[in-house]
């Protein structure tokens, strides 16, 4: 990826001052320097909430319970495509549409943690086939997030289920690629949806990344 250079953002700043505190946690051995690496992750809260304007409370919590080196955290996203039409889930947390997807568990392999994914909110079973993107997050025009994350994309083949709401999603249905909804940007993108069709009509295509 080419282009002119990049300027961090105060998001990336605490991103960054964050990551080292932790890796500063699960290596030394001092007292003095774990102390000084306590104050670093307070720090990274403390940028979030007094230049973000993130509350204190959802600013402390973003990092409670990262330990050992610190590492992006991985999600998954499934296209499943059925005569033209992509299947998408409603978010009950921002009433706009996405692929099923979600974290990847400990111990899950991707492949299998997407599909378990679109079976959990949208109530249909399908196949991964083709992993047809490994991107990074910041590299995209998702709105910002505190955490550095990358996205595994898959292409997956409808294998049966009918149409089911969880916890997490509150609608289920197909839509014409050139009639979406209002996307989860969070979560999603449009041109990511429209590239996992080009997937779909072309195996043979090599795998996208960054």
């Amino acid at each position: 990826m080419t282009g002119a250079a990049h300027t961090p953002t105060l998001l990336e700043w605490a991103r960054r001052v964050q990551a080292i505190a932790q890796n500063g946690l699960a290596f030394s051995k001092d007292p003095y320097d774990l102390e000084r690496y306590r104050q670093l992750t307070e720090l990274a809260a403390q940028v979030l909430t007094t230049e973000l304007a993130v509350p204190q409370p959802v600013a402390q919590a973003f990092w409670e319970g990262q330990y050992g080196y610190a590492t992006p955290k991985v999600e998954v996203r499934g296209g499943v495509f059925e005569e033209g039409r992509v299947l998408l889930v409603r978010e009950r947390t921002d009433g706009r549409w996405t692929l099923p997807g979600g974290w990847v568990d400990v111990n899950d392999a991707p492949a299998h943690a997407v599909e378990r994914e679109i079976l959990e909110e949208s109530g249909y079973r399908a196949r991964a086939v083709k992993l047809a993107a490994l991107i990074d997050r910041n590299r995209h025009p998702h709105p910002p997030s505190v955490h550095h994350i990358y996205k595994l994309l898959f292409v997956c083949d409808l294998e049966g289920g009918t149409a089911v709401t969880s916890l997490e999603t509150d609608a289920v249905d197909f839509f014409a690629l050139d009639a979406l909804p209002e996307l989860s940007r969070g979560r999603i993108l449009g041109s990511q949806i429209a590239r996992l069709y080009q997937h779909r009509l072309d195996p043979t295509l090599p795998a996208d990344f960054d």
